[in-house]
């Protein structure tokens, strides 16, 4: 099987996985989380969203994170942005990537965004343009891929659809999420599949969720199909506030050990990542959910 030769990895920890936590995480934790993920080798990093903070207070701080961090060269920062407001905030701040978001479930747009899918998409059209317009590039979160907490299994032909009203309005890669991590192997590939209907092989991305235990299988079936961008969460932090009982996304440092174990590059020194994953985990008071991070923890304490 020709496995990609290398993977790049976006971690969306300081983002997806601090978002819900109910203990506030100041702007400084927040800077030193990133200062360490980019030192262990990350290239990309998903930094934090400009939503309202009356829905989102964990991301209240969106400027002062955005400005106190150093940015390293070499390093794409994204943030989400839902709406023009928020891009209108973001663009100050200097991101290099911007995230739109879409469900390939009806039910979870209604809940999660109060909309359909197809005026969801056209809400964010003339964010989209307005990113382009500034040179900022604009990649699409697609949730719940493949189970929907509402709706159940989702077919392939809602990905597809999803991805198309994407692509027309100028988002240039898209994330293929199993937001509720319900996915398997087969079920990932044939979103996947889906989605290339749309979007080259280069230009789409794995997002899976732990919940069930398949975010690796998950991840060697899309390195079948021969994708080599994903996200992960540094310590596995992360989960969503629409799905009951999701876990957070694959833990970063899990990723890596295992894309390192069958000889792909991914340019991250993981002792590096679990330090920085025990950073993060240490301030919230509480284990990595990550077992390689624990596995490793315990045999330098051993």
């Amino acid at each position: 099987m020709p496995y990609p030769s290398r993977v790049r990895i976006i971690d969306v920890g300081p983002r997806d996985g601090l978002q819900n936590e109910k203990t506030p995480v100041p702007a400084d934790i927040k800077i030193g989380l990133v200062q360490r993920l980019q030192d262990a080798g990350l290239q990309e990093i998903e930094v934090t969203s400009y939503v309202s903070p009356k829905w989102v207070p964990q991301m209240a701080d969106n400027h002062a994170v955005m400005s106190g961090m150093a940015r390293k060269a070499g390093v794409r920062y994204s943030v989400l942005t839902p709406n023009l407001k928020g891009w209108e905030a973001a663009v100050l701040d200097k991101p290099d990537e911007i995230v739109v978001f879409g469900a390939a479930s009806e039910a979870f747009s209604q809940k999660n965004i109060n909309c359909s899918i197809a005026e969801s998409i056209e809400r964010f059209a003339p964010v989209v343009d307005a990113a382009l317009a500034a040179g900022v590039a604009v990649r699409g979160a697609m949730s719940c891929t493949v189970g929907c907490p509402y709706e159940g299994e989702i077919a392939p032909e809602r990905v597809a659809y999803l991805a198309g009203l994407m692509r027309g309005i100028g988002v240039q890669r898209v994330d293929v999420a199993d937001t509720i991590g319900v996915g398997t192997p087969l079920k990932v590939q044939r979103a996947i599949e889906a989605t290339a209907q749309h979007f080259g092989i280069d230009d789409i991305s794995g997002h899976f969720h732990d919940t069930y235990g398949q975010a690796l299988s998950n991840t060697l079936a899309a390195l079948e199909l021969g994708v080599w961008n994903y996200q992960s969460s540094i310590a596995g932090l992360g989960g969503c506030p629409y799905a009951k009982g999701a876990t957070g996304n694959v833990a970063t440092e899990d990723l890596v050990y295992m894309l390192q174990g069958m000889g792909i590059e991914t340019g991250i020194d993981l002792d590096a990542l679990v330090d920085a994953g025990q950073y993060i985990s240490d301030f919230l008071g509480r284990k990595p959910q990550s077992r390689v991070a624990v596995a490793l923890l315990n045999k330098r304490a051993g």
